[in-house]
């Protein structure tokens, strides 16, 4: 007699997944499943899987021999096309868990909450939800984005799970980030950009506001626009602050200018005054490029002071690659610009040398209003990642242009989109 493969979702999330001649071909992420009218039971069609890339795919259910010993066995045969989900496909991690529903006990219905899905495989190979792990309500208002768990907790058929397929209600998304903790914010921009606006909606609130401006800057613009515009007004104005402030600026110009500046009011001062400067500037100018945050010092700093300013982990980058050097003030508009200072230079030097003394003067400034080609052919000629700014009268540092923000506008407008395309050219790979 054949053995029944039951498994919780909780369980199989984050198993490494291998094909039949033992090589690892990445980690579950999630499961898909269908609803139908005539099935009582959701069908599980398959799960998204984590590649080497960070690329999320789509294995069938029928390509999967086993899920035994802490792992996932497939048939080896992956469709390496990036997975995209359906219109009538749902997520069991992004969408159901933590769901709000009422469940069927002892012949009443108690409010509830989705704790973890069960699926189950059938004699014929097949795939389905048979039960949910819920937490029952124990009184008073259920704060759906509240991370304590309270109330009892048991194990209910599906068939006695009403509420499943519609959402009514806002649903918390912590334990679908603590899923997604591990990636960078240009990975889970992807998985966020997949999800329906509400659900996107509830995840941008469970971030924390350093994280979720990562994540927006990494997003089409579409998306980063219906994400800000959805929160409160003094929640947006803080993520704006946490943005890299040509990113901020070029996102704040996408909004009317009654919204923009409701925004600037409730901002920093003094950031507000930097992304006000940013947006008088056209986008495709040196002044519409640049960031107003680079890593500035004045002449008499060491050089190991400057290394230890560029190795902060919180630092792009393309921003931690060079040191601009000017009288005080040091903030943007700073005093005179005296030079640059380049990461390999400073690892050539003895740290207690100032670095005044090994500034590059070499390399002309640009101005404000420098248009794109000439900064794309001077970052080319020079063998650069950023370029100064400096104002024509004052000589002022105004920021600093990187390779990073320059590609970003040559790219097409909708290459974030693009990648989420299929590739075509080799759908499928066979493993073993």
């Amino acid at each position: 007699m054949a053995t029944t493969t039951r498994v919780f979702v909780g369980r199989l999330a984050q198993l490494s997944v291998f094909d039949p001649l033992g090589e690892k071909l990445g980690r579950v992420r999630d499961v898909v499943v269908t609803f139908s009218t005539q099935r009582t039971r959701p069908r599980v069609i398959g799960l998204v899987i984590e590649v080497g890339s960070r690329k999320r795919i789509f294995v069938p259910m029928t390509r999967v021999i086993s899920v035994e010993g802490g792992q996932v066995l497939t048939t080896g045969l992956v469709n390496v096309r990036r997975f995209e989900q359906r219109a009538n496909e749902t997520l069991v991690l992004a969408e159901l868990v933590e769901r709000h529903v009422q469940v069927k006990v002892g012949g009443e219905f108690v409010d509830a909450i989705i704790e973890d899905i069960g699926l189950e495989q059938a004699a014929n190979r097949a795939w389905s939800v048979t039960r949910a792990f819920v937490r029952k309500r124990t009184g008073g208002s259920l704060n759906p984005f509240s991370s304590r768990r309270r109330g009892e907790t048991f194990v209910t058929p599906i068939e006695d799970v009403l509420d499943l397929r519609e959402v009514k209600a806002a649903q918390s998304a912590a334990r679908l980030l603590e899923t997604y903790q591990d990636m960078k914010p240009a990975d889970l921009a992807e998985v966020i950009h997949d999800l329906a606006p509400k659900r996107r909606a509830e995840v941008a609130a469970a971030l924390d506001d350093d994280r979720l401006a990562d994540v927006i800057e990494e997003l089409p613009a579409d998306d980063q626009i219906e994400i800000l515009v959805g929160l409160q007004v003094e929640r947006a104005a803080d993520v704006l602050e946490a943005m890299e402030p040509d990113d901020a600026a070029d996102l704040l110009s996408e909004l009317p200018p009654e919204r923009q500046e409701e925004l600037l009011e409730k901002m920093d001062q003094d950031e507000a005054e930097d992304l006000r400067r940013l947006l008088t500037y056209d986008d495709d100018t040196a002044g519409g490029l640049m960031t107003t945050e680079p890593v500035i010092m004045g002449p008499e700093a060491s050089i190991a002071e400057a290394l230890a300013l560029v190795r902060r982990e919180e630092l792009a980058t393309a921003l931690a690659t060079t040191v601009f050097v000017c009288r005080p003030p040091l903030e943007t508009p700073t005093g005179r610009y005296l030079g640059m200072v380049h990461i390999q230079r400073l690892l050539r030097e003895p740290p207690h040398a100032p670095i005044g003394g090994i500034l590059d003067k070499d390399v002309e400034p640009l101005t404000p209003d420098a248009s794109l080609g000439q900064i794309t052919r001077m970052l080319a000629n020079y063998n650069m990642v950023g370029l100064p700014v400096v104002d024509d009268e004052s000589g002022a540092l105004l920021g600093a242009v990187t390779v990073d923000d320059v590609l970003d506008h040559i790219l097409p407008e909708d290459w974030r989109e693009d990648r989420h395309e299929p590739d075509q050219e080799h759908p499928e790979v066979v493993h073993g």
